[in-house]
């Protein structure tokens, strides 16, 4: 009996209805298709069948370009989240709650969770009419991604507790993944922007620029000023987050458009036009997409971007005018910018998080942070409905670090213990801990030395700042310093990195995405854990650098050891639910406010446009919700 995770079986049963059209009309095709005599008829560029997907609203009529807008110096990411990664799998529109098919029409799963073996649609084509097979699948995986000329490991996702994925193909249709121990969430891996390695190359094409079929790859790489054969591939082919991925307009991609107009560091627009092989038609059989192009405006500063959206300049964006502090001009602007507001849901745990950092280089105050009767100290001191109110314009609402109310991994405790604003309990805290007042107002060690707490704080977020200027001014009040270092994005991570803050003022991620970035709870991510990079290092090297984490976190790293080889999705529930229930009873990290809802716009003549949408990475927005399906209609 094969074994299939209840969260994901609906997605398989799904592929009956998606992947098979009974479909009474003819394929149609956009007229600019059409009108090249070049190309195939449309039956003969789809697949065998081809995926049906039915619009929002209603059916689309072809034509338009689609403006919207990123900013210069690698916005890059901001095409990827557009376009969408044509994975074997995707997000459903809705949200997180499961995984669908795309380029794979189903999966099977082996009873011991150890074996994924993908079916993919027969006669997929990739943008330049050549067929996508599991050659491709094959080529990408284990002639570019295991080769340590070009990476120097495999990403974690393919290498879960550092045993490295098998990939091989049965026919030119089926793929297996084959890995050494259980591993439940790779179906959700594969759905979000930083998995889409075994889709991304075409070997046809691709294979010019390996030296495995290509001898002078090397010599090529050299003639050209670039490093190695690595670098030419990643030149011409891109990779998974480089700008390189979007400069080419002669890299076959299995996308809804294709690069027209590439993108450089000098490029002022970027322009990409439709794929005549797109794979998905709509429940009339029309080939999608509807809309012809997609226009990215480079613009330097996010003001500019704004202003953009204001005049009706911009016909979908929210990336960079999403903070909710935008919402009364971009709503005043409307009727006049001829636009529609959309929301975003933020997908993290908490707007701006407070990571003590548990293994300060300051002896003195490192005692104190791991004193959990000084942190709630700290939580009862904090205003937070003032900081929604100054800051979030009323609309957020106060939050620790716990997933958000909507996920299945909720936890009250985590979410919701020592909010109230008590200084009266914070004070009586502070003074059993023999933190006494002085006459300056500030509080002193029993040894000597005022408790003065550094906190590093990226400049360009103005609500962090806003945020960063209102704790310091609540923790004052119970006699806290707190010295605020901010900086600009590249300092900030060297302060974090070399373990140079006391407190790191930064989301919380999790909020809807929790088993993917459990970050707030557990030290394991290298960059982003700064409750204790030291503990994340330690856990990396199985001990063998860093610093040994406290008990509890042990405790959760062990508990996280076993969630990654559980067996079957009840079982990886139950021990992400300790993991969770553990964090809360430490209480390491203090939240301030859940995410507001996120600012966004779309053109009033631009339909099947969800009017809300998660606004996240791993959900990366607005890919999921399939712009190929969105059209100007009259």
């Amino acid at each position: 009996m094969r074994f299939i995770p209840s969260r994901f079986a609906l997605a398989v049963a799904a592929v009956a209805v998606a992947a098979v059209p009974s479909l009474a009309v003819a394929y149609q095709q956009a007229p600019m298709l059409a009108a090249n005599k070049a190309l195939p008829p449309v039956d003969q560029r789809l697949p065998a069948q081809p995926e049906v997907v039915k619009p929002l609203e209603r059916t689309g009529v072809y034509g338009g370009t689609i403006r919207t807008a990123m900013r210069a110096n690698n916005d890059h990411n901001n095409i990827l989240k557009f376009i969408g990664n044509q994975s074997l799998v995707r997000w459903e529109p809705t949200g997180f709650n499961k995984v669908v098919p795309n380029l794979a029409e189903s999966w099977v799963i082996s009873p011991d969770g150890t074996t994924y073996t993908f079916k993919l649609r027969k006669g997929l084509k990739w943008s330049d009419g050549g067929l996508f097979t599991a050659d491709d699948v094959m080529f990408a995986m284990n002639d570019v991604l295991a080769n340590k000329e070009f990476l120097n490991a495999l990403p974690a996702d393919f290498q879960p507790g550092g045993d490295a994925v098998k990939v091989s193909k049965t026919d030119d249709q089926t793929v297996v993944f084959q890995f050494a121990k259980p591993y439940l969430p790779f179906l959700e891996k594969l759905a979000t922007p930083v998995a889409q390695y075994p889709t991304l190359y075409q070997k046809k094409y691709c294979s010019q620029f390996h030296p495995k079929y290509n001898p002078k790859a090397a010599d090529q790489a050299k003639a050209e000023n670039l490093k190695d054969w690595g670098s030419l591939l990643r030149k011409y082919c891109g990779d998974q987050e480089v700008p390189q991925r979007w400069g080419n307009p002669l890299r076959p991609v299995m996308d809804p458009w294709m690069i027209k107009e590439p993108y450089s560091g000098s490029a002022t627009k970027v322009v990409l036009e439709r794929n005549p092989y797109f794979w998905q038609v709509d429940d009339k059989g029309n080939q999608l997409p509807y809309v012809d192009r997609v226009q990215f405006q480079v613009i330097s500063e996010v003001e500019t971007i704004l202003l953009a959206a204001i005049n009706g300049q911009l016909d979908f964006q929210m990336r960079h005018i999403s903070s909710i502090q935008n919402r009364p001009v971009l709503s005043e602007n409307a009727a006049k910018g001829g636009y529609k507001l959309l929301a975003g849901q933020g997908i993290n745990a908490n707007q701006g998080g407070l990571w003590l950092n548990h293994s300060t280089t300051n002896a003195k105050l490192n005692k104190l942070i791991r004193n959990k009767d000084f942190r709630i100290a700290m939580s009862h001191a904090i205003d937070r409905n003032e900081i929604n109110d100054i800051v979030y314009l009323g609309q957020a609402k106060p939050w620790q670090s716990g997933p958000q109310k909507s996920s299945k991994f909720y936890n009250e405790k985590l979410a919701t213990q020592f909010l109230a604003l008590d200084l009266r309990k914070s004070e009586e805290l502070l003074d059993k801990l023999g933190l006494k007042k002085g006459a300056d107002g500030f509080r002193t060690y029993p040894e000597g030395g005022r408790v003065s707490m550094g906190m590093i704080v990226m400049i360009s977020n103005a609500s962090l700042m806003e945020t960063a200027e209102l704790v310091r001014k609540h923790l004052s009040k119970v006699g806290i310093e707190i010295v605020i270092n901010s900086s600009e994005r590249s300092l900030f991570y060297d302060r974090a990195n070399t373990n140079q803050y006391d407190i790191s003022l930064d989301v919380f991620s999790g909020g809807l995405d929790p088993t993917h970035n459990p970050r707030p709870w557990l030290a394991v991510h290298p960059q982003e854990s700064r409750m204790s990079l030291p503990w994340v290092k330690y856990y990396l090297t199985d001990g063998k650098q860093g610093e040994k984490p406290s008990a509890s976190m042990a405790k959760r790293m062990a508990l996280y050891d076993q969630w990654q080889v559980a067996k079957t999705l009840p079982e990886a529930d139950n021990l992400f639910k300790q993991i969770l229930e553990e964090a809360a009873n430490e209480f390491e990290v203090i939240g301030t406010v859940a995410p507001a809802p996120n600012a966004g716009v779309r053109s009033a003549k631009l339909v099947n446009v969800p009017v809300a949408m998660p606004d996240g990475w791993t959900w990366p927005n607005p890919a999921p919700t399939l712009p190929a399906t969105w059209s100007y209609n009259k």
